[in-house]
C-alpha cells in the first residue's frame, strides 16, 4: 500500500481509471492500529484495485473535502469521483471492510 506524501500525488491516485481504495488513518488512532492487523490480507485479496493510505493529521483540508470525520474510513474513488465511502464505525473488522468492498 502506498503511503500518500502530497496532495498532488493524492489527487494523481484517485483520478486513475482503475478502483482506488484510499484509506484515512492517524498514527494515534486505536481502532487504526486494528486495521493494520488485518488489512494487508485484504489488500492481498483485492489486488486488482490500487490502494493508497492519507494520514488525516497530515491532509485535514483533503479529509475535510471527502467529509472524512472518523478514522479509519475507507474511501473508493475511481475517474476522480468518490464511489463509496466506508465510515470508521463500520470499518472495525476484516469481516466489515469485506462486505464493503463487496458493494463496489
Amino acid at each position: 500500500m502506498k503511503q500518500v506524501k502530497t496532495e498532488q500525488e493524492y489527487r494523481d491516485q484517485i483520478t486513475d481509471d482503475q478502483l482506488t481504495i484510499g484509506i484515512f488513518t492517524t498514527t494515534w488512532c486505536p481502532d487504526c492500529k486494528r486495521l493494520n492487523m488485518f488489512i494487508d490480507e485484504i489488500t492481498e485479496e483485492n489486488q486488482d484495485k490500487q490502494w493508497i493510505k492519507i494520514d488525516k493529521d497530515e491532509f485535514p483540508e483533503i479529509a475535510e473535502e471527502q467529509n472524512v470525520m472518523g478514522i479509519p474510513s475507507l474511501l473508493v474513488f475511481k475517474n476522480g469521483e468518490k464511489l463509496a465511502h466506508l465510515h470508521s464505525a463500520n470499518a472495525k473488522t476484516a469481516d466489515q471492510v469485506r462486505e464493503f468492498l463487496k458493494t463496489i
